[in-house]
């Protein structure tokens, strides 16, 4: 793990992150200039090397409050290489890096349909849910994205929280599935894999509310785009209309489910 400045290695990352999100009209998540002209400026790009390879990199800038925040814009991992803890470990690196300059805190998105993500993010990093970003991007037209929307949930990672101090060093508490499988449901997987919204009586008054997630929603849209995007739209209105309404994403289980807690 090691900080990148260099053009040749910047092009290595534009390469990689080509290959990973295959912008169908040239439209990449970052261009060789930005990255260069951000990396002189003093902000965030570190790579992960496996025998001199480049396999994962992760980009950051400064954000507001300045001297305060950073914001991660985007991180890839080689196909490859994932299940080697690649992605935490350019996380830590990065948490090193950002506290090194008297930063407190990181911000990121990611898409609330990808489990893997989610688990990663909420669970293994400790970083909290603070917004749901609908469409936040606009269309899309890259290999992963495409006619999919661009909702995201906004996160905050708090480097010098207990959680999150336990979550580096490998101490994360885990997801409580005890608890998510007694709260009710907002939105669950049906039978046939479709997205179901319950809209009992009473469940305004329940505190604390149960969202699922398609079990592999990446597979998902090679196969049935058009189910992908109900999906899409199901989170939205039930993650998203919670979140807007003051809920707090406090935890997700393994089995996909996000816990929401209302309040008062």
């Amino acid at each position: 793990m090691r900080l990148i400045g260099s053009l040749a290695e910047i092009h290595a990352v534009y390469s990689l992150f080509d290959r990973i999100w295959q912008p169908d009209k040239g439209n990449p998540p970052v261009t060789i200039d930005q990255l260069r002209a951000m990396t002189y400026a003093g902000n965030y790009l570190a790579g992960a090397f496996d025998h001199g390879s480049l396999v994962g990199a992760c980009v950051g800038f400064f954000a507001a409050p300045l001297g305060v925040s950073m914001h991660s814009h985007v991180a890839g991992v080689a196909a490859d290489v994932r299940g080697r803890s690649v992605g935490f470990a350019l996380k830590l690196h990065q948490r090193a890096w950002a506290l090194g300059q008297g930063l407190t805190e990181v911000t990121w998105t990611f898409d609330p349909l990808v489990r893997r993500n989610a688990y990663f993010n909420l669970v293994k990093l400790g970083a909290i849910p603070r917004d749901y970003l609908v469409d936040f991007y606009g269309d899309m037209d890259d290999g992963i994205n495409i006619g999919q929307g661009s909702d995201r949930l906004l996160v905050d990672w708090d480097l010098a929280s207990d959680a999150v101090v336990d979550a580096c060093a490998g101490r994360a508490a885990g997801a409580d599935d005890s608890v998510t499988s007694a709260a009710p449901f907002a939105l669950r997987e049906d039978k046939v894999g479709e997205p179901q919204i319950a809209d009992g009586p009473g469940m305004k008054d329940v505190p604390i509310i149960r969202v699922q997630t398609p079990a592999d929603v990446e597979n998902l849209r090679q196969v049935n785009p058009a189910a992908a995007k109900r999906w899409r739209l199901a989170v939205r209105d039930v993650l998203g209309g919670l979140v807007a309404a003051g809920g707090q994403v406090t935890g997700f289980s393994r089995s996909g489910w996000y816990s929401v807690e209302r309040p008062p």
